[in-house]
């Protein structure tokens, strides 16, 4: 074995080779189109071999592993083209029929990646058609029908609609009902093998065996190789004695078609009626052998020796041998305080659930045990269920006071969000009993958290002196110092509590984050990397890795580490997953934020922190119909607190649901009356309602409350803008811009210029002077350089650019909208540029297109097409970038497909800028 793993290391080594892969794809697809699909399969692993993000070899495997038959591995081909980033629209139908060809039909129904919602009409139908026969499966006949008849709203005359109604006719006994649809299907396609299929079948249930024969013969000689119907054919022939024709189907079944379960046992039949035996059993192990049984095993128990057994592990911390020794013991005395230690390994494996029910069991018989009902608490705090924590801690605190118990009270309401009352009930525990060192511990970070740094200070002080040898009061005070600025005292707490305990990662961890927010990188690393050695799944160590790998611009090796993280996470960890989801959304890739976002939605799909990331990235994909659904839970989950509304609020007006955030800021009044963030938020909902009369009268109370801001002034702007009333719009964001100069003042004025039309220079001339003094502004040089390329101002929006990847040197946007002003000069530097733009968003559609172009028109062909076929796959509805693809197809002699594209281009022809060039093309290809 270890052999066969050192073999393996020098393929782990080897770099990724795109070219390679791209070669090697096109390869795989000519084979695939001459149904060489074991060779194409050989080739598309190979490719993976040399470039595993190859979105196109993914794809292409998907589809050719279906044609296989293998429709575990396409599930598995199209989850992974699915998480590198291919567009949803392009993989749900094949990943649909994976499913369903492996008895996952509920998948169709219970996951969110196969709404239908979004989708582009042809997908759309599609999946309804899928759902219908999905629905039809699982005994919902009424489902399967409204499915049908939603499908055939959107394309009436489309032939698989009735094609998709026969099956479900005939299994509900509907047979002219199924004729009728068939004949439909045969006016619409006369020669469609699916539809004479069809009318075979309904034949056949009639008992019209001629009838069917002639339609299954149909069905084969205008598709000798359609599976469906060389089964219904043999079937029907040894039915009617005719087994000679009927091996001669089954046998071009096993050609076509080698693991069918239906063909291996038509195999077995005839085997067995040719005496066969021998045949027969292979026939039939192979069914066996692709059920794949799973075996169950049962435990058998004695009370004395299972707890014994139990308890010897748990003391030698082999948890996972403990627990179904104490499990099985629990089972037979639930009364025994084993309960306790059983409920702990429960929460620690992430399944409070199951620790809740043994514990309630254990109090049905102990009612008084404190340290369960303690315990209990913090199970439903780990759950979530802080305010039920908080009423079981009341509850029993009614019957006994206890300094443990309120402790534990407090602890819960900061986690239902009552930091103020769980700051009055720990200051009471721990003033009670100032042994309650959690309490203590809670009150620190509860100070900190609320900048009151001398409390925060004077309490681990105090936690120090009661226990000077313990490691974690000597970080809490290193905190508490760091945060007033005493970097030397915290520096010199942090080295205390390491001499204590030299494998104290936390307090190593933040001497490292005293060195990133130092700017010591180096120090920062070397600390990070020994750490990350002795402790490979610690989390924290990987977010700080992730943290310095972020700031240094490493982007590549910060989603490493986010993503490690993310595998090491607990079941109710969050940060990991919340910040993978924010990088991806900063990198400008949405589809991975999404499914990052999704993962974390399937651990804890109750937590606030979780939909509002899953809404980010939702809207970040332009999905704002789940966004909406996702934000009314968020608006359920956040209760009334006035700032968490209006983060929701923000949300529901990126969303286009007007409505829903207004809803969400009358919470936040109900919590805070004058909360300035909600009357700002609430007169551009007033604006986007059309009631400018009430978003003006709101307005003007904020410019007498607040006159020295400028909020007043610029909401009263943006009434005048949406009244149509320009000439007042500027007025009022000059003044906000004289009143409080900013950026945000700047941008509404510069916008509202701009808007004018007709000579933009004022607006040019604004953001430049500006510049002059605050040549720093990022938001400001960004706005510049993209209005000097919409002007065709090449030179200009070049070197605007180049000053603004001066302060921002990574920013992959800027840099792929410099490589297109630079191929607009035709500049032989925008290739490179383009390459660079792509390595810091190698899964961004717009880089890749750019990227593909250039190396197009560098007579890079190869990698043109390699890059092309990726940017297609992520973003299929770009006609742009469809054009640019069937420019490179036709270049490299690929005219059918090049066509393909190039309608499907011109489909819209006011989305796309290069539509006369893509007529052209497509005029010289037909």
């Amino acid at each position: 074995m270890a052999g066969a793993l050192i073999a393996l290391l020098p393929l782990l080594a080897t770099a990724a080779d795109p070219a390679q892969a791209a070669k090697l794809y096109e390869d795989a697809l000519g084979r695939y189109q001459k149904n060489d699909l074991s060779g194409a399969v050989i080739q598309l692993r190979n490719a993976l071999q040399a470039d595993k993000n190859n979105l196109a070899v993914q794809m292409l495997l998907a589809k050719v592993l279906s044609a296989q038959g293998d429709a575990r591995g396409a599930e598995v081909a199209y989850l992974e083209a699915l998480r590198l980033g291919v567009n949803r629209a392009e993989v749900i139908p094949g990943l649909a029929r994976a499913l369903v060809a492996q008895a996952k039909h509920a998948q169709l129904f219970e996951h969110e990646r196969f709404d239908v919602n979004g989708l582009p009409p042809a997908v759309k139908l599609e999946m309804l058609l899928l759902r219908a026969s999905a629905s039809a499966d699982l005994g919902d006949t009424k489902a399967a029908f409204a499915a049908v008849e939603q499908a055939r709203a959107l394309q009436p005359g489309n032939v698989e609609v009735w094609l998709t109604e026969v099956p479900l006719r005939i299994r509900a006994r509907q047979f002219r009902e199924a004729q009728a649809a068939v004949e439909q299907a045969l006016k619409l396609a006369p020669n469609a093998a699916n539809a004479w299929y069809q009318k075979g079948s309904v034949a056949h249930v009639m008992g019209d065996r001629a009838a069917a024969f002639a339609a299954y013969d149909r069905t084969l000689a205008l598709d000798p190789s359609h599976v469906e119907g060389l089964i219904a054919r043999a079937g029907l022939s040894m039915d009617a004695g005719k087994l000679t024709e009927a091996a001669k189907d089954v046998a071009e079944l096993r050609r076509i078609a080698p693991t069918e379960a239906r063909g291996l046992y038509l195999r077995a039949l005839l085997a067995e009626r040719d005496g066969d035996a021998v045949g027969a059993r292979a026939a039939l192990r192979e069914i066996t052998a692709l059920l794949e049984p799973v075996p169950f095993d049962f435990l058998r128990y004695r009370p004395q020796l299972l707890m014994l057994a139990g308890l010897a592990q748990f003391g030698l911390g082999e948890r996972e041998k403990a627990k179904p020794f104490l499990d099985a013991f629990h089972r037979q005395q639930p009364g025994s305080p084993v309960a306790k230690l059983l409920a702990q390994l429960h929460v620690a494996e992430g399944q409070p659930e199951l620790a809740l029910e043994v514990l309630d069991t254990y109090l049905r018989q102990q009612p008084n045990d404190g340290q369960a009902l303690a315990l209990k608490a913090s199970v439903l705090m780990v759950q979530g269920r802080h305010a039920k924590a908080t009423a079981l801690m009341q509850e029993s605190l009614r019957q006994k006071d206890s300094p443990t118990l309120r402790s534990v009270l407090g602890m819960s309401m900061i986690g239902g969000g009552q930091a103020g009352n769980a700051l009055a009930e720990l200051e009471r525990a721990y003033k009670a009993d100032p042994k309650q060192t959690q309490a203590g511990m809670a009150l620190v970070n509860l100070y900190l958290r609320a900048q009151q740094t001398a409390k925060a200070k004077a309490v681990a002080e105090a936690l120090v002196r009661q226990r000077p040898a313990n490691p974690g009061f000597h970080n809490l005070l290193g905190m508490a110092k760091a945060q007033g600025g005493d970097s030397a005292g915290a520096i010199a707490s942090y080295n205390q509590a390491i001499k204590l305990d030299d494998k104290f990662v936390g307090a190593k961890l933040n001497l490292a984050r005293l060195e990133i927010a130092a700017k010591s990188y180096d120090a920062a690393a070397a600390r990070l990397t020994a750490l990350q050695k002795s402790d490979e799944t610690n989390i924290d160590i990987l977010l700080e890795l992730a943290l310095l790998a972020d700031r240094r611009g490493q982007f590549a090796d910060a989603q490493r580490w986010l993503e490690k993280a993310v595998d090491h996470a607990g079941p109710r960890e969050l940060r990991p997953g919340l910040g993978l989801t924010e990088f991806h959304l900063r990198r400008a890739n949405p589809q991975a934020a999404l499914a990052a976002a999704r993962a974390l939605t399937a651990k804890l799909p109750d937590e606030l922190a979780v939909q509002l990331a899953l809404a980010r990235a939702q809207l970040a994909a332009g999905d704002s119909t789940n966004a909406r659904a996702t934000l009314s839970n968020a608006t359920r989950t956040a209760t009334y607190d006035a700032a968490v509304q209006v983060e929701v609020a923000l949300l529901q007006m990126a969303a286009g649901n007007p409505g829903g955030a207004a809803y969400n800021l009358q919470k936040a009044f109900a919590d805070k009356p004058d909360f300035l963030p909600a009357h700002v938020l609430m007169t551009e909902v007033e604006i986007r309602q059309n009631e400018p009369a009430k978003a003006e009268a709101r307005a003007r109370q904020i410019v007498q409350k607040f006159p020295q801001r400028a909020i007043g002034h610029t909401l009263l702007g943006d009434v005048s803008a949406s009244r149509g009333q320009t000439a007042a719009a500027i007025d009022a964001y000059r003044k906000a811009h004289q009143t409080e100069p900013s950026t945000d003042t700047l941008l509404r004025l510069y916008n509202a210029l701009y808007a004018q039309g007709g000579d933009r220079q004022p607006a040019l001339q604004l953001a430049e002077q500006w510049l002059k003094s605050r040549p720093q502004d990022r938001q400001v040089r960004r706005l510049l350089s993209d209005s000097y390329a919409r002007l065709g101002r090449y030179p200009a929006a070049k070197q605007s650019y180049e000053a603004f990847l001066k302060l921002v040197p990574d920013d992959p946007e800027a840099l792929n909208n410099l490589a297109n002003v630079l191929l607009r000069m035709k500049d032989p530097g925008a290739q490179k540029v383009a390459e660079q733009a792509l390595a810091r968003s190698a899964s961004s559609p717009p880089a890749l297109d750019t990227a593909g172009w250039a190396a197009h028109l560098a007579g890079q062909q190869d990698r043109a097409l390699q890059l092309l076929r990726d940017a297609r796959l992520r973003d299929p509805g770009n006609a742009e970038i469809r054009y640019h693809l069937a420019a490179v197809l036709a270049a490299t002699g690929r005219r059918t497909e090049a066509r393909d594209e190039l309608e499907a281009a011109l489909k819209d022809r006011r989305q796309l800028e290069s539509s006369a060039a893509a007529e052209d093309l497509l005029r010289s290809l037909k």
